[in-house]
């Protein structure tokens, strides 16, 4: 049986959150950094772009890993950090060429390994929900961020729309912007280009 807490217990529990600032804050809030985050739209709108924006901010936090499932160590790839000018964070990111549930696990079992993780994607990875509920389980003090595409509005195929409903943070993206939906507060968008976002959003940009 596991430990029932009291309202006081609840009340007094101590949680490490993240100083983030500027548009970080207005997006999400203050919050702490592990669970589930959530990232998708259609194609060509802006999703990996934005990922590698979300997952280089990150890195002034901790070390982090973006498993390239969907387009592996491409030209793609290469260009979508160098918008980002990802060569800035050093060895705090490393890239992980379509790696499969079972050696992912096997990586993060390790000494030092990566506490932030980008899966793009979730339908490339053929992830299930029970292999979701298993790193969640598994590793509970790292964040993992799942980058889905999307059936009309909504995220692709039931295990993406589960975990959709379970994460903490979402970011719908579309016409190069972010949409956020935390837990933490926040609730700002975040433009991830202004140029593609101004032709996309006209006058309503």
């Amino acid at each position: 049986m596991q430990r029932a807490y009291s309202v006081s217990n609840v009340q007094e529990a101590k949680f490490q959150t993240l100083n983030f600032t500027g548009e970080w804050k207005e997006a999400v809030g203050s919050p702490e950094l592990t669970g589930t985050w959530f990232i998708y739209g259609p194609p060509k709108n802006g999703k990996t772009s934005f990922a590698m924006k979300l997952v280089k901010y990150l890195t002034n936090f901790k070390r982090s890993a973006y498993n390239s499932v969907e387009e592996g160590l491409s030209l793609t790839i290469q260009m979508a950090m160098d918008r980002v000018n990802m060569i800035d964070v050093g060895s705090k990111l490393i890239l992980l060429e379509k790696e499969e549930i079972e050696p992912l696990i096997e990586r993060l079992q390790r000494h030092k390994s990566p506490d932030v993780i980008v899966i793009d994607s979730i339908q490339f990875m053929e992830l299930k929900f029970s292999d979701y509920k298993r790193l969640k389980t598994m590793f509970p003090h790292k964040l993992f961020i799942y980058v889905s595409h999307v059936e009309g509005k909504q995220p692709e195929g039931s295990t993406a729309k589960r975990i959709w409903r379970d994460a903490n943070v979402a970011f719908r993206v579309e016409g190069f912007k972010a949409f956020t939906t935390s837990r933490y507060g926040g609730g700002s968008e975040i433009v991830i280009s202004e140029e593609f976002a101004k032709a996309h959003w006209g006058l309503k940009y």
